[in-house]
């Protein structure tokens, strides 16, 4: 039985936990905060209740396996989880409003092509099928196994079967997200949906690969749930797991230093002086946390990938609104842009900022456990912004101004409002700017792939959204069952068949 110290009690430092408890290894968590979850926390006022990170679950046979495998409760039996139906709706700027059913091709060929005109939902369909193969190409490597060491063949393939395109009397294939749009959607407004699912991870479409078409691929293939109660529910349920598994938390407990020994890391050295010797150190942490940790871990080696710098962030708006939600609403509508180009160009270019018009995602979950009745709705509005923005009231206001286009009548239904800023995500996660973190993807020279779980120094591993396979709550569990996997096999672990 190996002694594990893990740094953070994020979603995935949690999931590794315990994996590694039920292993047989004793597993002690020192988290700084007064509480667990990592980004995935609540804001509650007035019997309203909001999630402040992710609102809602993609991919969820990643948690219903952590739970499969640390205990004889299956994950339904500890939260309720619901599929979204419609997965979501999108409102355009010129009015053209479209609500796409979950996880229904058919469905959404349809939606499509009522709303957009004869051909959009075949050429959304087509390209779906295009992505699925970009997926099964790239499923196993970069979620499923530890970063291979010649990472480098991951980087320079382009997994996405891009359609030639040909132009001027030559031939060319979509490398990026945007020319996928522009040359295999050739609808604006399909393109605006499909652009929409990068912003959301805070990539620009411009330069982001093709391969980022898993991401709407994996919403489309496996749904899009929420949690009873918000996702804090599902941080609840891992916490108890890892209880249950007889994990140790230690909260109000700042980790100074990892310990060095004979070469390897040996433990962990607290704010106030204590140390606490491992065999194992798993860190949550933010890339600059870990280099204020014990400088130079990442990357593994030479000519490893780098810590990722320089994320995009999310400005958040709890609303509490007065009057029940209305029949028929949709848990996710997205509010695109009226100006692409001054939207990216704030965000990714050299004039960062609020566009006046910001693509906004509204939501409104249909659940009770959150208003203090039926006579009060609960919403929240999220915009991808730039890593450290600060949030004026005059960009607060342009906020909900956008949502009016979703939610009309809300100047009059508005009790009040909380606004969470990027600084709120860096008090929380400790990230630089309260950056959030991508999801890896292939091709573009390496630059959203994540530093390998291991690191130059023997005994010390790294867990959760700034590590291998990258952000999103699917990753974060994923990254724990592969540092579980590296400590309990070791180095020729090669991912769950």
């Amino acid at each position: 039985m190996a002694r594990i110290v893990v740094i953070g009690a994020g979603m995935g430092a949690m999931a590794a936990a315990a994996r590694l408890a039920v292993a047989g290894h004793r597993v002690v968590v020192y988290e700084r905060a007064a509480t667990y979850g990592g980004a995935v926390r609540r804001f509650e006022r007035d019997g309203f209740a909001f999630d402040t990170g992710p609102g809602l679950l993609p991919l969820p046979a990643v948690y219903r396996d952590l739970f499969v495998k640390t205990g004889k409760q299956p994950l339904e039996e500890c939260v309720e989880l619901v599929q979204v139906d419609p997965s979501a709706r999108h409102v355009f700027p010129d009015g053209t409003q479209v609500s796409l059913p979950n996880a229904s091709r058919a469905g959404v060929v349809t939606a499509l092509d009522e709303a957009l005109g004869a051909g959009a939902g075949a050429r959304w369909g087509d390209f779906l099928v295009r992505a699925r193969e970009a997926w099964d190409r790239t499923r196993r490597p970069l979620l499923e196994e530890p970063l291979w060491p010649n990472w480098s063949v991951l980087a320079e393939r382009e997994p996405y079967p891009s359609v030639p395109h040909k132009k001027l009397l030559r031939t060319r294939r979509a490398a990026t997200l945007a020319e996928v749009a522009a040359w295999e959607l050739r609808e604006p407004r399909l393109g605006a949906l499909l652009e929409s699912h990068a912003l959301a991870y805070g990539l620009d479409p411009r330069v982001t690969p093709a391969s980022a078409a898993v991401l709407p691929y994996m919403e489309h293939a496996f749904g899009t749930w929420c949690v009873r109660g918000g996702i804090r529910e599902l941080a609840r349920a891992v916490y108890e797991r890892c209880v249950a598994r007889r994990v140790e938390f230690v909260f109000g407990a700042e980790v100074a230093g990892i310990v060095e020994k004979d070469g390897r890391a040996a433990g962990v050295e607290l704010s106030d002086g204590t140390v606490a010797d491992a065999d194992f150190v798993v860190a949550g942490v933010a890339p600059g946390v870990l280099d204020g940790l014990v400088p130079g871990t990442a990357p593994r080696g030479d000519g490893g990938v780098s810590p990722q710098r320089g994320a995009p962030s999310r400005l958040t708006v709890l609303l509490a609104l007065r009057g029940g939600r209305p029949e028929g609403v949709a848990h996710r509508t997205v509010v695109h842009t009226v100006d692409r180009d001054d939207e990216l160009d704030r965000l990714f270019g050299e004039r960062p900022g609020l566009p006046v018009a910001p693509t906004v995602v509204v939501s409104r979950p249909d659940d009770p456990a959150l208003v203090p009745d039926e006579e009060h709705e609960a919403a929240t509005l999220t915009v991808t912004v730039p890593a450290g923005s600060p949030a004026s009231a005059q960009d607060v206001e342009r906020v909900l101004g956008v949502a009016e286009r979703a939610v009309p009548g809300l100047p009059d239904r508005l009790l009040w409002h909380q606004v969470r800023t990027p600084d709120d995500i860096a008090e929380v996660t400790g990230a630089a700017g309260g950056a959030v973190p991508a999801p890896a993807l292939a091709a573009a020279d390496g630059r959203l792939l994540h530093p390998s779980n291991s690191t130059r120094i023997p005994g010390l591993f790294t867990v959760g959204g700034w590590t291998h396979p990258g952000g999103g709550l699917p990753h974060a569990g994923m990254s724990g069952a592969l540092v579980a996997g590296l400590i309990v096999e070791g180095p020729e672990f090669r991912g769950s068949q």
